[in-house]
């Protein structure tokens, strides 16, 4: 209606002059998302990566990673528009490890804004990587599901939380090697009966790729369950 949104318009105008935005990261004035300019302007970008696994690279190495050449994973691609380091890992480990919910649409709209400018297909449907029901009841939360809500409003995809499981409880991947990880995390994930049958194209999203093997374990999964593209979109990549 005409005069509730005069009336929504009035009432944000309000909020903002009482309770004008401050940055997340160091409580300064926020002019953009929750953060300040230098904040901002400090922000790891990942500008060359892998166009599969987003590793980060040197612009001589642009094209896909020596390992992803060697082992190629079942993805088509990732979008990960950040290197996991300052100051943005501050913002990640509040979310997974703090219950700092607030950084979860800050993260998901910078995550959302570098999809939109790749300008590439949009899926039918985002994943979050799915914890398991004792890692949810003790947290809480999953900080992937709350990036992704963010993610699926801003570019208008469906949000498909229930397509799959985590069947095992397994280690923290954090305190693995890679080889750890790989085995850790084999077997771990199954699609819901509930899900029903599996869209074409599954964006799997998540809040940090290191190794690649949690994705790459889930993406199999759906690989098996007739998905024809599978692509990765998370925050931050471990370099």
């Amino acid at each position: 209606m005409p005069g509730m949104d005069k009336v929504n318009q009035w009432l944000n105008f309000v909020q903002q002059l009482l309770y004008p935005p401050h940055c997340l990261l160091c409580g300064g004035a926020a002019v953009e998302r929750d953060l300040c300019a230098a904040c901002l302007l400090d922000l790891p970008h990942n500008p060359v990566a892998c166009r599969l696994c987003a590793l980060p690279l040197t612009a001589q190495e642009e094209g896909v990673c020596g390992f992803c050449l060697k082992q190629p994973a079942p993805l088509d691609g990732s979008i990960i528009p950040f290197r996991y380091a300052a100051p943005l890992d501050h913002l990640l480990l509040g979310l997974k490890f703090s219950q700092q919910l607030p950084n979860a649409p800050l993260l998901g709209g910078l995550l959302a804004e570098a999809i939109a400018a790749r300008e590439e297909a949009l899926p039918d449907c985002i994943l979050p990587v799915p914890l398991h029901p004792a890692r949810l009841r003790e947290r809480g939360y999953n900080q992937a599901l709350e990036l992704a809500r963010p993610v699926a409003r801003h570019l208008g995809v469906p949000l498909r939380a229930g397509l799959a499981v985590r069947l095992k409880h397994t280690a923290a991947q954090s305190t693995l090697e890679k080889r750890g990880r790989r085995a850790n995390i084999r077997g771990a994930f199954a699609l819901s009966v509930e899900g029903g049958e599996l869209p074409a194209h599954i964006a799997i999203l998540d809040d940090v790729v290191t190794t690649g093997s949690t994705v790459n374990e889930l993406a199999r999964v759906l690989r098996r369950g007739g998905a024809q593209r599978v692509v990765v979109w998370a925050c931050a990549r471990v370099p």
